[in-house]
């Protein structure tokens, strides 16, 4: 089989921001192995690389993704954990794992079906367009729901309303998910790209230790509890307010000009 065939996963860095874009248009954008392991390398090269400080991810064409392409992973889901030892060498794109310390954007359109429901429920902030289609319809194909979308919709939208949803596998549209804040923005298909991009751009504009410590305390929290993210306050406070940055943030101020951050 070609890439195309396969699917292909690009990245383009511009400025700080990696965008990065999935294309597998004749199949829906539906995953493959493949997809999933460039996915992952570039999650990780955004972690990992100093320069980069946010990302941004699209879908080519009119979908964001019909979900799996089931066939070329049902062994997979058959395995057992213990042949997952390796997880934490790459960043999980469903975040259950090692997760992104940079922030995430993610621009949606058309069907957003399954696993294209989780990432886009794992990533930050996530701007969709008016044409969406939401659902995590793996009830329907006799699986459970496995990338975080059953906890991630309870914790965005409540019970009730997450499992009005997960039990009936129905389909929701754009401005559904924007009630349930599964979506930050909806804007006519066609500009919620450049929607994202500008946000993008915004998040990249800003300190970005402070950045990061901002979404790692916010985790800490989700994950912790309140005494977790109030533990971390004095980490915080002492490492961006003795940073290159931080320097640089009040000279902007002083001098009533825009401040150009370094990331040190």
């Amino acid at each position: 089989m070609t890439d195309e065939d396969l699917g292909t996963v690009t990245t383009e860095l511009v400025g700080h921001v990696l965008e990065i874009t999935i294309d597998r248009q004749a199949k829906r954008n539906a995953f493959t192995p493949k997809m999933f392991a460039e996915m992952q390398a570039a999650y990780t090269r955004l972690d990992e690389e100093d320069d980069l400080w946010v990302g941004l991810v699209k879908f080519a064409g009119e979908h964001t993704t019909a979900g799996l392409d089931l066939p070329k992973f049902f062994g997979d889901m058959q395995r057992t954990e213990a042949s997952d030892e390796k997880t934490n060498e790459v960043v999980d794109i469903f975040a259950l794992k090692r997760r992104c310390s940079k922030p995430i954007v993610m621009a949606v359109q058309g069907i957003t079906f399954t696993i294209g429901l989780e990432m886009m429920l794992a990533a930050d902030i996530s701007i969709a367009a008016d044409d969406c289609r939401f659902c995590q319809m793996e009830p329907k194909r006799g699986l459970a729901v496995f990338a975080g979308g059953n906890f991630r919709q309870v914790e965005r939208a409540g019970w009730g309303n997450a499992m009005y949803h997960l039990l009936r596998a129905d389909e929701f549209g754009a401005e559904r998910a924007l009630q349930l804040g599964y979506v930050q923005e909806v804007l006519p298909a066609g500009e919620h790209v450049e929607r994202a991009r500008v946000i993008a751009q915004e998040i990249a504009a800003n300190a970005p230790l402070a950045i990061q410590y901002i979404k790692k305390a916010n985790l800490a929290y989700i994950q912790h509890g309140e005494e977790a993210a109030i533990a971390m306050i004095p980490e915080m406070r002492r490492v961006t307010s003795s940073s290159e940055d931080a320097k640089e943030g009040m000279a902007s101020f002083v001098e009533r000009r825009a401040a150009v951050f370094t990331g040190k």
